[in-house]
């Protein structure tokens, strides 16, 4: 899975993480408390158990962000997503997740879901823009800050993400 985009002149390459990638990864969510910290080894772990749902992508040569799902069935989840500080604001996380929905709705998923920290009000506006909608919530899912998360969803139709008609709007 390779998908190149441009973005405000520049490109941004989504493929499927390596195991090389996993340092700067880790560097990555160091600066970013606002996603899930993992250690290297569950990142490492987690590549090795499903390399298909593990995408990063690439500006500049470098590595911009990252993201990593799964699947049951029809079903799937977004568990991590972040992106560097100096590229956040020029859609590498959209780039991300609409790369990670495609994944997704090649598998036949229909329903996606992911939590987000309730504090994370950029974070809940970003996936309202791609078509999340509060499902539900999660008591003191977070730790270190402990807090609790939103349970975000979104349903796949067509190969195009699509608003879940019921429940509230972000």
């Amino acid at each position: 899975m390779c998908a190149e985009i441009a973005r405000k002149g520049k490109s941004v390459e989504v493929r499927r993480c390596e195991r090389n990638d996993l340092r700067e990864i880790q560097e990555i969510l160091e600066a970013a408390p606002e996603a899930a910290m993992w250690s290297e080894a569950a990142l490492a772990e987690t590549l090795e158990r499903d390399p298909s749902h593990f995408l990063v992508a690439e500006q500049d040569e470098e590595i911009a962000g990252f993201i990593v799902g799964r699947e049951i069935e029809k079903e799937a989840e977004i568990l991590n997503l972040a992106v560097k500080p100096e590229y956040r604001w020029r859609r590498i996380g959209q780039s991300l997740v609409q790369a990670m929905l495609e994944v997704f709705a090649g598998a036949g998923v229909v329903r996606v879901f992911l939590e987000v920290r309730e504090s994370n009000q950029g974070g809940i506006a970003f996936y309202s823009r791609l078509g999340f909608r509060k499902v539900g919530r999660r008591e003191h899912y977070y730790h270190e800050p402990e807090e609790g998360a939103l349970v975000l969803e979104a349903k796949i139709g067509a190969g195009n993400v699509q608003a879940v008609t019921n429940g509230p709007v972000l």
